[in-house]
């Protein structure tokens, strides 16, 4: 509609402050600047109503601009009454017998869509597709009256509104099956980034506060996600079947889904009972023979949940001189604590030894020390019948009165509990003797002086009455570094100080670093273990390679575990072995067709170009590894 066939009725404009000739704002009037295609006026932007749909009879109407783009400001009656308006002046004789006003609109609208069919489309959307396109138009886009934030993006940001008044999605929320973790099936496992989250948030709050005890974590315990993630951690580690002769296998040829929720239903309703765990005998490097218990799988996964929750909050306890069973801490660390010490001018170790510690673990203790953090009496009701869990042996049941299985999930966790006391105790008494390097319950105690280093093993003694435990007395030494006169074995390394040549070449001094390498023990088990996978007993082996590919995973964790130290001869002389292993099982294969000079071919090379893992030149400095 022109402005002189409006009658009368100005269209809508922006008054100039000063009192100047107002200039018109619609899209595509006279006089207004021409806009970009695509660009969205800010300006216009979070004034303008959004325009609902009327559901009209009859053919599509032009729109009316002093109905739709003049009047933003005017209220809903207004608009709906100049759209009645326009459709009346242009039906004829239909606007001399219809309602008038706005209720006379809206039943007229009524009526039409109450005559048409129910699954036709809008006689206002004939022609266009029934779902919503995104309008390129800067003319468009002030019909439909879109509210754009106020930022420059290529896309709808988040916190804009739709045609339809509704916020547009929120990024950088990543909801929805794309923007998500782990598995994609609907029941399948939650993420693992909850679980991590819940372990952050437990170990935040014990952090900061060092006296606060925690009383609702069962129902941490038996949730989806915690279940999900302690079976995922014990499916890693593999392990044998315990009383119940349960396999990992079978639990996932039954149904992994159905055996965790027996579990949280067990656990919910309070029914839960660990059996009993399983001894088993490995051989010690000494000859003897050290006792094992391995508890169900359903009790190592239960086990394990609670290790999920319960690890965090000590984990914020425990000190700097604690480096065995703890997250991102290991032996190297500890290791490497003792080099830097020594290569600083400590020259005398207290290497001591516990007597039967997972044995003589005092339930009570344990139990009192643990509740100095948790008070959840569920928890330890949990804590406490694996503790008395009996131990079968011999088709025989006998029950625990102290001590617990090493081989439980649980276990290294509360052996680092227990001898938190040795390291609380002296970090504030008696760090001025020493430096005191825990790993789980294998520690030294590295002094300066032969003084310090007796004095130190009187406060180590007496800090382990208190606990219930004794140091075992042939295991138990005081060592002297200085001048390379001594070593000592510690976590299957042999240390010992040895003179630097370069320096002695150069300055004429003598001077000793610490120097670590595998130990004898370290050796012979490893050379047993080749003999093992190269003797008589595989004789049936017809190729090779496939005595290679047994042999490579051991030589690989082996030499990943001593590679940071000054192990170069050792690693020569152990492959020096594999060498002469693989030499004489191909002459029992040949006999006596052996031909002459084909010995020579096997060379070291020919069995690493078959495959064979070489351990020289793979030593590395911890920093680098």
């Amino acid at each position: 509609m022109r402005p002189h066939e409006s009658g009368g009725v100005p269209l809508s404009r922006c008054a100039d402050p000063a009192g100047g000739s107002p200039a018109p704002v619609g899209t595509g009037a006279p006089g207004s600047r021409p806009q970009e295609r695509g660009k969205i006026l800010v300006s216009r932007a979070g004034r303008q109503e959004p325009l609902r749909r009327e559901r009209a009879r009859g053919p599509q109407h032009e729109v009316n601009p002093a109905a739709s783009s003049d009047l933003p400001r005017g209220s809903r009656a207004a608009h709906v009454t100049a759209k009645a308006t326009s459709a009346t002046q242009e039906s004829g004789t239909e606007s001399a017998v219809g309602p008038s006003g706005v209720g006379g609109a809206a039943r007229e609208q009524g009526l039409g869509w109450k005559r048409r069919d129910p699954s036709a489309l809008p006689m206002s959307r004939q022609g266009v597709l029934y779902k919503p396109m995104v309008k390129a138009g800067a003319a468009q886009r002030e019909s439909e009256g879109i509210v754009v934030p106020e930022m420059a993006a290529t896309k709808n940001a988040a916190g804009g509104k739709g045609p339809w008044g509704g916020r547009v999605g929120g990024g950088g929320k990543r909801e929805g099956m794309a923007g998500k973790s782990g598995s994609k099936h609907p029941r399948g496992p939650a993420p693992a980034d909850k679980v991590r989250q819940l372990r952050r948030r437990l170990y935040v709050a014990a952090k900061r506060s060092p006296s606060r005890r925690f009383h609702a974590l069962y129902d941490r315990i038996y949730r989806s996600d915690v279940l999900w993630e302690a079976w995922r951690r014990v499916r890693r580690n593999k392990g044998s079947a315990g009383v119940d002769a349960q396999t990992l296998a079978g639990i996932e040829s039954h149904g992994v889904d159905r055996f965790l929720e027996e579990i949280a239903t067990e656990l919910r309703a309070g029914r839960y009972r660990p059996r009993a765990v399983l001894r088993r005998y490995i051989p010690k490097a000494d000859g003897k023979k050290r006792p094992l218990g391995i508890p169900t799988v359903r009790d190592r996964v239960v086990q394990m949940a609670v290790t999920l929750v319960l690890e965090p909050i000590f984990e914020a306890d425990l000190l700097p001189c604690s480096w065995g069973f703890r997250p991102r801490r290991g032996a190297t660390g500890a290791l490497e604590t003792i080099r830097k010490l020594g290569a600083a001018g400590a020259n005398h170790v207290l290497d001591a030894d516990i007597r039967d510690y997972f044995g003589s673990i005092d339930h009570e203790k344990l139990l009192k020390l643990v509740s100095r953090r948790v008070s959840d009496r569920r928890v330890a009701k949990l804590l406490k019948q694996w503790l008395g869990a009996g131990v079968m042996e011999d088709g025989r049941e006998e029950a625990l009165l102290s001590g617990t299985p090493q081989g439980g999930v649980i276990s290294p966790l509360l052996s680092n509990i227990y001898l938190h006391v040795l390291d609380s105790v002296w970090t504030k008494r008696c760090a001025h003797l020493g430096t005191l390097v825990r790993y789980a319950d294998d520690f030294v105690v590295v002094c300066s002086t032969a003084k310090a280093c007796e004095e130190a093993e009187v406060r180590v003694r007496a800090v382990l009455n208190r606990l219930g435990l004794e140091l075992h007395p042939d295991k138990t030494r005081r060592v002297d570094l200085s001048w390379g006169k001594e070593g000592f074995d510690f976590l299957g390394c042999h240390l010992r100080k040895r003179m630097s040549g370069r320096i002695w070449e150069r300055q004429r001094k003598r001077v000793y670093f610490l120097q670590r390498w595998p130990s004898h023990r370290s050796m012979k088990r490893v050379k047993q273990r080749v003999r093992q996978l190269t003797g008589s007993n595989r004789s049936g082996v017809k190729d090779v390679r496939v005595l290679i590919s047994a042999l490579n995973p051991v030589l690989r964790g082996w030499g990943n575990y001593f590679r940071t130290g000054n192990a170069d001869r050792k690693f020569n002389q152990l492959d020096t072995h594999v060498w002469r292993r693989l030499t004489h099982f191909m002459m029992r294969r040949k006999g006596r067709t052996l031909r002459p000079g084909e010995l020579q071919h096997w060379d070291p090379e020919f069995f690493h170009r078959l495959g064979l893992h070489r351990l020289r030149g793979t030593v590395q400095y911890p920093e680098a590894a």
